[in-house]
């Protein structure tokens, strides 16, 4: 029920406010260059619901402070969430910023010789430096000439970037992360922390027992007709796996109610994150709300699950891009409350628009071990080894890979996908009867291997004290492994969970010289993985709210910070710590 504007990208066309005859001149240049900025943002750049991105350009071009002033007006008015401010000459610097200190700010200076931009662009950002207001600079490598209407491929590709990134930082503002229960078995990542969440990201933390589950379905404070539907849908699309407990330790008398169990789990969390208006007028006007929750996390374990059925159906069907009512926009929903790992996972779903796996990163296996144990040589993609990424019993169905593009597997945008790759999705699935021995009151965990081939970027936000939070990336891809060797590698461990294969890119030096450098260097058992080599746009994210990035195997060129990084020292990654250190969480001040 409760909802937020999507913010819009305000674009300021500044200009040389001297009048007769330099400031005319260059009108119809300056506010060119906004019309195209606009242009290339609306039509490459989707909100996570599919609606394409806003822009918002001042009514005159800003040659001053009052016309600063009445375009600050008109941001506020229409809710922009990020300024971009577009220039190809000379302005007056402190006159013409934006000073607004939690909007994600960038300046394109035209490259050209008729104007000094590039003047402007230097004076421009030494004046936010001087301020603490960190800007990203946006300058072509080629000059163009002043009647050149393009745009760079260069320019091009970091308008993108920051507005993608940026375009998260405003999402994430004023919403909330609902915790259902609290830590679980011990795990730091779900000691959810309330300053964490408002100071770095502008969110609420929102907490509720579980028992608020166990309420509504006790007391039936659910979408009847709703539920007939997903209980339907369940049994027709949803197949059920072996159940591998032994037999005294088999629920088969519970079965079709641990289903009836696990569908109103679904459906409830839902509505406690998102709202129902159908339970308002059951009568039910505070639970209608909602929590206003654009990520979540459940306990689970151990506390529920030693005696009412797991979370892992409802896990995987929020997180999924579709259900019985069809395709639509996934979920954040984390395992265990890791709201570390919950937040990095709503990271990768504002900047892709995908759904996001929540994965163990399990175990390491040399290419000797994986032969020794299956008898299967690795090669290929898996040829230095490979990385086990399986769930406690749920990830997002989209990570079977079953979707295609290019007759290639991929994870795609819910508005993308067809019914028929859905329902290929579901067709890769098994949910099987919850181990007894890990889960007492059963339930049903999601069981599937993911497709080969896949570009993935595993990640993780970590809390270290005195430091604070740190983000930890690395770019890899899925693996196809002979099935054979799959099962025998999967019986070693808990066969009823899903399984991607997963091999680092690796580089010459670094934490990323080899796959066992990556495991060994991971900073938690969990970690969120995304669809697609997204590394650069988490590293400009990551700097926009001041989190260090503390392991990465992205290219010096394909990283975007702002542009006072620069002056924290030469060794990107050591001026990164300095950099976020010296200013401090976007909304901590």
């Amino acid at each position: 029920m409760a909802t937020k504007q999507l913010p819009k990208v305000g674009i300021r066309p500044t200009i040389d406010g001297r009048r007769r005859g330099v400031r005319e001149s260059l009108e119809e240049q300056t506010m060119g260059m906004a019309r195209r900025a606009a242009e290339l943002i609306s039509k490459n750049l989707k909100h996570s619901d599919g609606s394409p991105v806003e822009c918002v350009i001042a009514d005159t071009t800003i040659g001053g402070r009052a016309e600063g002033a009445r375009c600050e007006e008109k941001f506020a008015r229409e809710g922009v969430g990020v300024s971009l401010t577009v220039t190809p000459c000379w302005c007056y610097g402190t006159e013409t910023m934006d000073y607004d200190p939690h909007r994600p700010k960038a300046i394109w200076g035209f490259n050209g010789t008729e104007r000094p931009g590039a003047v402007y662009l230097a004076a421009i950002l030494a004046a936010h430096a001087q301020m603490g207001l960190p800007a990203f600079g946006i300058y072509g490598k080629d000059v163009q000439d002043n009647t050149d209407t393009t745009i760079p491929e260069d320019v091009e590709q970091k308008l993108l970037q920051f507005t993608r990134s940026a375009l998260a930082v405003a999402r994430m503002k004023g919403q909330s992360y609902l915790s259902i229960g609290g830590t679980s078995m011990g795990i730091a990542g779900s000691i959810v922390n309330p300053n964490f969440l408002y100071e770095y990201f502008g969110m609420a933390a929102v907490a509720i027992d579980m028992c608020e589950v166990t309420r509504r379905i006790e007391e039936n404070i659910f979408d009847q007709d709703e539920f007939a539907k997903a209980k339907k849908w369940v049994a027709e699309t949803c197949q059920q796996g072996t159940d591998f407990n032994e037999p005294d330790m088999q629920r088969s008398d519970r079965y079709e109610q641990d289903w009836d169990f696990v569908i109103k789990m679904t459906m409830i969390c839902r509505d406690l994150m998102k709202g129902n208006p159908i339970l308002g007028k059951m009568g039910f006007g505070e639970e209608a709300e909602g929590h206003n929750a654009i990520a979540a996390g459940f306990q689970g374990q151990r506390q529920w699950t030693d005696y009412l059925p797991n979370a892992d159906f409802m896990e995987t069907m929020l997180n999924s891009s579709f259900d019985w009512n069809g395709i639509r926009e996934p979920m954040i929903m984390a395992t265990e409350n890791d709201h570390l790992n919950g937040m990095s996972m709503l990271m990768g779903h504002l900047l892709t628009n995908r759904a996001q796996m929540f994965s163990d990163v399990r175990t390491y296996w040399s290419a000797d071990t994986i032969e020794r144990v299956t008898g299967w040589r690795p090669d290929g993609l898996a040829k230095h080894g490979l990385i086990h990424l399986i769930n406690s019993g749920s990830t997002a169905m989209d990570a079977t890979g079953q979707m295609t593009e290019n007759g290639k597997p991929i994870m795609k945008q819910f508005w993308e996908i067809h019914e028929k790759e859905a329902q290929a999705c579901l067709d890769a699935t098994q949910f099987h009867p919850a181990s007894t021995g890990y889960f007492r009151g059963g339930g049903y965990s999601t069981c599937f291997l993911s497709k080969g081939e896949m570009p993935l970027t595993m990640f993780r936000l970590n809390m270290i004290k005195g430091i604070g939070p740190v983000l930890q990336l690395v770019e890899g891809y899925s693996v196809d492994i002979p099935l054979e060797a799959h099962e025998i590698i999967n019986k070693r461990t808990d066969r009823t969970w899903p399984t991607t294969w997963f091999a680092p890119r690796l580089t010459e030096s670094g934490p990323c010289r080899d796959v066992y450098s990556v495991m060994s260097q991971w900073g938690a058992n969990h970690g969120a993985i995304s669809y697609g080599h997204i590394g650069s746009d988490l590293i400009t994210l990551a700097s926009m709210l001041r989190i260090p990035v503390a392991m990465h195997n992205i290219c010096e060129n394909n990283m975007f910070r702002p542009a006072v990084w620069n002056s924290f020292g030469m060794e990107k990654e050591g001026s990164d710590y300095r950099a976020c250190a010296a200013f401090g969480p976007l909304y901590g001040n």
